[in-house]
């Protein structure tokens, strides 16, 4: 004879809190409570309570916190996996309840990591502004790994960014090369002197992206410091362009940026290339989308102008060396 209770699990969707889920997905993205607490303007033991109060309804681990550990478990790996899909969709509904001239207008909400520096990018946006000149664009600069998240959770519609690991969910195109050099600025003991080795650069301290790392997606630019024996004090580090290139100018340290950017304030006696001058690394900087998003008109004929000038143009054109 079956069991006349109702199923705990069948009435879930009508029971569980969704802020829960929210403040989950926040805690996993955060690794940790107090980071956590802090992105959502809420008190410590209100995001700790709220983890409980989650694991509990779904009688279930789903992060294990210990001292120096933060650990997401198989079931809340796939809870969270899970979570940014609903989210991803709630957050779409707006585009999906648009009326048929609205979506013609459009939004897109762009994500970019800072060294994003493409005249191919630049043509693009031109181009789709003038043939759409009411469609409007919101530039969002953060971690190639939030511009992925951001963009598999459906808050961005589309992504620009290096990727270290790809996630299935998301489709990827390279959109163009780059190559890294290193460079001291005007307060440098080596800046203007010619005839540099490798030797010389032995033990100098450096600045660096937050990627800039053997396990990371700057992995060819950290090898290229590691041959250079640049092995001193790592005195800063930063996910934006713009301010390793200020760390850089400023003394704090020999760093390593794109070539093609850093060309104008070589040229301009603000930054000294140093070595090694040959074969220096290069990294692909991805265009990122996610085919299961709901796209606006606006964002799909933005998604399609920029695959059709990758796939219409060669990669030797898109190679910034």
């Amino acid at each position: 004879m079956s069991d006349p209770r109702p199923d705990r699990t069948s009435r879930l969707p009508f029971d569980l809190d969704w802020n829960l889920l929210r403040t989950y997905l926040v805690i996993v993205e955060e690794r940790g409570i107090t980071a956590a607490a802090e992105r959502l303007s809420l008190k410590q033991p209100t995001v700790s309570n709220a983890l409980r109060r989650l694991e509990e309804r779904l009688e279930r681990k789903l992060i294990v916190r210990k001292p120096g550990r933060f650990e997401v478990t198989p079931e809340g790996d796939m809870l969270y996996q899970g979570a940014v899909e609903i989210f991803g969709t709630v957050s779409r509904l707006p585009v999906l309840l648009r009326r048929k001239g609205e979506e013609v207008v459009g939004h897109v909400t762009m994500a970019l990591a800072s060294h994003v520096v493409s005249p191919h990018l630049d043509e693009v946006l031109t181009e789709f502004h003038q043939r759409h000149p009411r469609a409007t664009f919101t530039m969002d600069v953060s971690t190639s790994l939030n511009v992925a998240t951001a963009v598999l959770q459906k808050r961005a519609s589309l992504g620009i960014c290096l990727v270290h690991k790809r996630l299935p969910q998301l489709q990827y195109a390279t959109m163009f090369r780059e190559y890294f050099g290193l460079y001291c600025g005007p307060r440098h003991k080596l800046f203007g002197k010619t005839g540099l080795d490798l030797s010389d650069l032995r033990g100098e301290t450096f600045v660096s992206f937050q990627t800039d790392r053997l396990t990371d997606a700057l992995r060819p630019v950290a090898m290229m410091r590691a041959s250079a024996h640049i092995d001193g004090q790592r005195v800063a580090t930063s996910s934006s362009l713009e301010e390793v290139r200020r760390l850089i100018f400023c003394g704090l340290g020999v760093g390593s940026l794109p070539l093609h950017i850093a060309r104008a304030d070589e040229k301009n006696g603000l930054l000294w290339r140093l070595p090694p001058y040959e074969d220096p690394p290069a990294i692909d900087i991805h265009l990122v989308w996610n085919p299961r998003a709901h796209f606006n008109r606006a964002e799909m004929g933005m998604l399609e102008m920029l695959r059709s000038m990758i796939e219409s143009t060669p990669m030797s054109c898109r190679d910034y060396i």
